[in-house]
């Protein structure tokens, strides 16, 4: 069957192993995205359809799930008060508000591919990787240094300099960027990045890169950069933002220190979601010491951190002594009781989770994307033929160096016709200015069809955006033509 064709990806649906979890997500329909109001007022064509959606990069869409565990929140909260933190309730599928978060350590640790006790949910993103700087970045004489890469997301540089401003350092010879080492590609070869830990590795104490880069959506080998940064005495941490639900890792094999993530992403949690934080067993331990503490009680010995509350014991939180004890694990490293809101909808996202793998999202995930440029390509060589291409993958083509995203970019000064056109087809994606847009074929919700769809309108986009440019520039040539022949005259 040809693979240009609808029926192509169709028969792929159909065939999808996954396709049973489309249902269980809320797929904006075309009304939906353009009315200015939530509410139907029955004047709109409920036959549109429903939107193409391939932005699960940047907000995963809602599992039908979370409106049904939130509504058990409230009515909890509502009906319960404040026993709703430790009584449990039979007709409900949430635990009470104080164990909510250990109730999701053991599935998002099957996620990231950690022991349950490595992994806390809690806090955002950002606020994780202060929290994980300020235990693991203790800069010396001998090693001061951050490794990060040139064009990190930028609430991870900002964090990154404003810690080394916190310890009186100057980012200028403290701040390590990794750059592209060719003006031709944006990408970073993992044999460049060693190159650039040997060659700062004496006076380096923190390596912190993304698992998969947000604007090329190039996946790094964690393992090989990991192992090589802790061979040179460096400590390794990762922003797994666009990696966490997109492709299968193994934090605790992995040997890694620390890593950080936000779940509204792949993990469709919702905007603004709380964070999840890996911490390494190796890190985690608390200890006897020698000596007593106050009140006569042992002394404990534990990695230092920024401490808070709720990572201090259970059974003693509520002591009120003012004697921290921190919670053996990634939890010990919380500060906040979380909100249970957003607990709530992690809870909905990781019992869709559970239903498969992640090696079986993996699995689809690199055939669908895989599919994506196959069409992209057959695209560009209609283009050649025609009015010239108008765009390239800045990908990895090896699908084994990304994840589900591709993304392209365009030729200067189409960026805003294209948008608004995939917009006016009913194409949900997001653009990284001037010329870059993401294409994320997410394999929970996404179809073989949303592809198909996709190169359609964007073919269309593109011959429209060519040709507006195309008349622009007859135009100006017009003008300018029309100019001289005036100061011909003038002369």
């Amino acid at each position: 069957m040809d693979i240009n064709s609808r029926d192509y990806a169709k028969q792929q649906d159909d065939q999808d192993p996954l396709n049973q979890f489309r249902s269980q997500f809320v797929i904006p329909s075309k009304v939906d995205l353009a009315r200015k109001t939530l509410k139907h007022d029955g004047t709109e064509d409920d036959e549109s359809g429903d939107s193409t959606y391939l932005c699960g990069n940047s907000l995963g869409l809602q599992p039908k799930l979370t409106r049904s565990y939130l509504q058990q929140y409230l009515d909890t909260w509502a009906t319960k008060g404040v026993y709703g933190h430790f009584k449990a309730i039979e007709d409900t599928s949430l635990v009470p508000f104080m164990n909510m978060d250990e109730d999701l350590q053991e599935d998002m640790a099957k996620v990231v591919g950690a022991k349950p006790s490595e992994v806390a949910v809690m806090q955002t993103l950002t606020a994780n990787l202060h929290l994980m700087m300020a235990s693991f970045f203790q800069p010396t004489k001998d090693r001061w240094k951050i490794i990060l890469e040139g064009k990190a997301f930028p609430s991870d540089h900002y964090a990154v300099e404003s810690q080394l401003r916190h310890h009186g350092l100057d980012p200028d010879n403290s701040m390590i960027l990794v750059e592209p080492p060719s003006k031709r590609s944006p990408l970073i070869p993992t044999e460049h990045i060693i190159s650039v830990i040997d060659e700062h590795a004496s006076e380096t104490a923190l390596l912190l890169l993304p698992g998969i880069q947000f604007y090329t959506g190039q996946l790094l080998d964690m393992p090989k950069i990991t192992a090589h940064a802790q061979s040179k005495g460096i400590v390794v941490g990762w922003d797994l933002a666009h990696a966490v639900g997109n492709v299968p890792m193994q934090m605790h094999d992995w040997n890694v220190d620390f890593a950080v993530w936000c779940t509204y992403k792949y993990l469709n949690c919702g905007p603004g979601a709380i964070g999840g934080c890996f911490v390494h067993e190796r890190h985690c331990e608390v200890t006897s010491a020698n000596g007593a503490g106050p009140g006569g009680k042992p002394k404990i010995q534990y990695r230092s951190r920024l401490a808070g509350w709720w990572g201090s014991s259970k059974t003693s939180r509520f002591d009120m002594t003012n004697e921290f004890q921190p919670i053996p694990g990634a939890g010990g490293f919380q500060v906040s009781n979380p909100s249970v809101a957003d607990l709530t909808a992690v809870r909905a996202s990781l019992d869709v989770f559970k239903q498969t793998s992640m090696e079986q999202l993996r699995q689809k995930s690199m055939k669908i994307t895989k599919y994506l440029e196959d069409m992209l390509d057959l695209l560009a060589e209609e283009q050649d033929k025609s009015f010239g291409r108008c765009f390239s993958i800045i990908t990895p083509r090896d699908p084994a160096e990304r994840g589900t995203q591709l993304s392209v970019m365009l030729s200067p000064g189409l960026l805003d016709s294209i948008m608004e056109s995939l917009e006016e087809g009913g194409v949900v994606l997001d653009e990284r200015r001037p010329n870059v847009i993401r294409v994320a074929p997410t394999p929970l919700y996404n179809t073989y069809s949303d592809v198909f769809t996709f190169i359609e309108v964007f073919r269309q986009a593109c011959e429209k955006a060519m040709k507006s440019k195309d008349t622009q520039a007859q135009s100006t040539i017009a003008d300018a033509g029309r100019a001289s022949k005036g100061w011909s005259e003038v002369k």
